[in-house]
């Protein structure tokens, strides 16, 4: 029987090393030491020995089964090294080959526009207000003092959702949720996507973006409207621009006008791109209509303020030059990167 438990030690040694994978390893180890293996074969014959036998023969079995389980182990560990070299020379990186350009983003031009902008009107005191882009037809049209025959608010210029609800036109609607919310003095800049039912060319669009300007407060005057949009005009066009303002009517303010500047690119001579006239109409702009204010809550025998409204689109294709709007949303990175 020691003979015996010597060999199966020193076989299982043997095969134990000629082990190459985690397969044979488990193999051998079921082999010699699974419930039908040799070893345990040779224990169930161990009720044949004589009584002064058995301990001995006994701890014997117990060293050759210790023996082969550190053997298993250590293979074990050895395999698994193995492995592990293998797999990180196979994924190993070959620092010395040149690596793939990344491309960074940058901003949008119409998000370069409408920073510009923010930062000039924020330099000025005001302060940006946002708006829900799904509105009202309150908040867009009664409110603000048009006419219920007013041709904004039929479907082939409006975008309904239900009688009572749309996609906001403008970005006007902000100016009445302030004036509900906040008391005099107020100035505020109220930037924002809008949409209208255009069909789409070079000049339109049925998602733009607007900006409105609003400043309410005792004693404003259309000198304070006229002085702030001069410093806008030189700040944003240049500084020898001049603006002019032509009579206008929007249902909103009283007086109303358009805001005309000198053409930057001939400084007023005429050229091509303003087409021989020296002026570039701008934005528009007014006195907000004492309805606007009652509605809002305000009283006009007190307080006073000016408006004005102008599409972040149009500007920055003013300043670069650019002939199609719909450039701006056809994700063309042959365009994007000139910006």
């Amino acid at each position: 029987m020691e003979n015996k438990l010597k060999a199966l030690q020193d076989n299982a040694k043997v095969e134990i090393s000629a082990s190459d994978s985690m397969e044979a390893l488990e193999k051998t180890r079921v082999k010699y030491l699974g419930k039908k293996g040799e070893l345990t074969e040779v224990l169930r014959g161990m009720g044949s020995l004589a009584a002064e036998e058995r301990p001995i023969i006994g701890k014997m079995a117990n060293e050759v089964r210790e023996t082969m389980e550190t053997l298993l182990e250590e293979a074990k560990k050895v395999l698994k090294n193995k492995a592990l070299e293998q797999q990180l020379a196979s994924e190993a990186i070959d620092i010395t080959m040149p690596g793939k350009k990344i491309e960074i983003g940058k901003k949008h031009p119409l998000t370069q526009g409408l920073d510009e902008l923010k930062n000039i009107f924020i330099g000025m005191g005001f302060k940006v207000a946002e708006g829900p882009e799904v509105e009202t037809v309150y908040y867009n049209f009664d409110a603000l003092n048009a006419p219920a025959n007013h041709p904004s608010r039929d479907i082939s210029d409006t975008f309904y959702i239900n009688k009572d609800v749309i996609l906001r036109p403008q970005t006007s609607p902000v100016q009445v949720r302030v004036m509900e919310r906040v008391k005099p003095p107020i100035r505020i800049i109220a930037p924002g996507r809008c949409f209208r039912n255009d069909t789409p060319d070079a000049t339109h669009s049925p998602m733009f973006h607007q900006l409105e300007g609003l400043v309410v407060d005792k004693g404003i005057t259309l000198g304070d409207l006229k002085g702030t949009l001069e410093v806008f005009a030189k700040e944003f066009l240049g500084s020898h621009t001049e603006i002019k303002f032509r009579p206008h009517y929007f249902p909103f303010t009283e007086p109303s006008a358009e805001i005309d500047a000198s053409c930057f690119k001939c400084g007023g001579e005429g050229c091509g791109f303003c087409k021989g006239e020296g002026w570039i109409e701008l934005l528009g702009a007014g006195m907000v209509h004492p309805n606007v204010l009652r509605n809002c809550g305000i009283d006009p025998e007190i307080y006073s303020g000016f408006a004005f409204g102008m599409g972040i689109d149009r500007l920055v294709m003013l300043k670069y030059g650019i002939d199609d709007i719909r450039l701006f949303f056809e994700n063309d990175m042959r365009f994007l990167n000139q910006f």
